[in-house]
């Protein structure tokens, strides 16, 4: 199995819900640090993921091979979102500060925000 299984109501859930309080935390206080917390936590496990699919022998059972490959998906859409709400939290933290943002690329969408 996984090393956090994703499929399990629960812990995505748990998850959800951390990643969650840890982006309005970080949203809240205009500290993108805190939003670098959950985005560190899902490439650890994005990468923690892909070793457990890469060793996984060829006789392996294929319900944890689809299992591994959703845990990879579900890790693939929480560090976009995070990444995104990253960048969401430095901008306003460039903004407050009066500082430019790491990226400006993306001034089009945060207006519209």
């Amino acid at each position: 199995m996984p090393l956090i299984n994703l499929t399990d109501p629960v812990t995505l859930i748990l998850i959800l819900i951390g990643t969650g309080l840890l982006v309005f935390l970080s949203q809240e206080l205009k500290k993108s640090y805190i939003g670098m917390i959950p985005l560190a936590i899902h490439l650890i496990l994005l990468i923690a993921h892909v070793i457990h699919l890469v060793t996984l022998p060829e006789q392996a059972n294929p319900d944890i091979v689809k299992i591994t490959c959703f845990c990879l998906v579900a890790d693939f859409i929480f560090v976009l979102a995070t990444f995104f709400a990253y960048l969401w939290v430095d901008d306003m933290e460039a903004k407050k500060m009066g500082k430019r943002s790491l990226d400006n690329s993306l001034d089009w969408f945060w207006k519209s925000v």
